[in-house]
Formats: structure tokens, C-alpha cells, sequence
């Protein structure tokens, strides 16, 4: 598993405040209409949980995939961080204890891969999806509050994969 770095961290954020200030409709239609302009985050939202499980999986086709976006995102935001400000490379932001997905729980997350490739080709919300997605992946093994939503997701993922593939824990 590849380990998340401030630079990784920065990405994920830089991601998220992309996405919430394009998405920002205005306090008028916010208070206007708040379930439909909230119901147009849904998408990210949704990639992003994804995104947080597919950096959880272990191994695999998923996980390599996860673990190298990781990476790379890891390795832009080092370069961006020291050469945008001066900052120091490679400084660890995340945590080395994690909750593993079971057999059931990575199941799950092959079969929510497919939904997410044929959301990502089929939506008209596909760059959102695709977004979010890495957001999650950049920020679901950080030490910060995005870090912490990884074990609620891990366990509810490793539940319903009981649940649908019927094995009593």
C-alpha cells in the first residue's frame, strides 16, 4: 500500500476545492432550492466514497490502479509543494494502520468499479465522477477528517458484501 504525502493530501484537497467552488450555485439559489443544488453534489460525493474503498483494496487489478494514482499524486503535489512554495518533499500525512476490506468487502468493490466505469462513460457527470474518485483516492489514507470517514465506509462495504453474498460473520 502506498503511503499518502502532504503533497498527496494537497491534490485531494486542491480537487475538493475545485469541485465546491465550481459547484457553488450562491446562498440566493442555495436557500432557494437546497435540495436540488445539494442533489447536484451526489455524483462526487458517491465517486469519492468509491475512491476512498478502491485505495483500501490490497491488491489486484483495483488496487494497483488506486495505489499508482496515489503515487503520482503523491509525487505532483512533493513537486508542487516544494517548487510552487518551498515547501519539503515526501513528508508523510497519513497513517499506516487501516481497516481491510474482506473477500465480501473487495468483492464489493470490483462490482462498484463497474458501476463507476459505466457511470463515468454513460453520465453527463462523468468529469465529476472521475474527480471525485481521485479525491477520495488522495485523501482516504490521510490522517485528517477525510481519513477517518475510511473506517465507517471499510466496515459499511465489508457488511453489505455479507450481506449480499450471504456470508454469516
Amino acid at each position: 500500500m502506498t503511503v499518502v504525502t502532504l503533497g498527496g493530501v494537497t491534490v485531494g484537497l486542491a480537487l475538493l476545492i475545485w469541485h465546491l467552488t465550481t459547484w457553488w450555485p450562491g446562498t440566493k439559489t442555495l436557500r432557494k432550492d437546497a435540495a436540488r443544488q445539494a442533489g447536484a453534489l451526489l455524483p462526487f460525493l458517491a465517486s469519492w466514497a468509491y475512491g476512498v474503498l478502491a485505495i483500501l483494496t490490497v491488491g489486484g487489478l483495483v488496487g494497483w490502479i488506486a495505489d499508482t494514482t496515489l503515487w503520482i499524486s503523491s509525487w505532483l503535489g512533493d513537486v508542487a509543494l516544494v517548487w510552487g512554495v518551498g515547501g519539503e518533499p515526501g513528508q508523510t500525512a497519513g497513517s499506516v494502520s487501516y481497516l481491510p476490506l474482506t473477500q465480501t468487502g473487495t468483492a464489493l468493490v470490483l462490482l462498484l468499479t463497474v458501476a463507476i466505469i459505466a457511470a463515468v462513460k454513460k453520465s453527463r457527470w462523468g468529469s465529476d465522477i472521475k474527480r471525485g474518485a481521485w479525491c477520495g483516492i488522495c485523501l482516504g489514507t490521510s490522517a485528517g477528517v477525510a481519513g477517518f470517514a475510511a473506517v465507517p465506509l471499510a466496515q459499511a462495504a465489508n457488511w453489505t458484501g455479507n450481506a449480499l453474498y450471504g456470508v454469516i460473520a
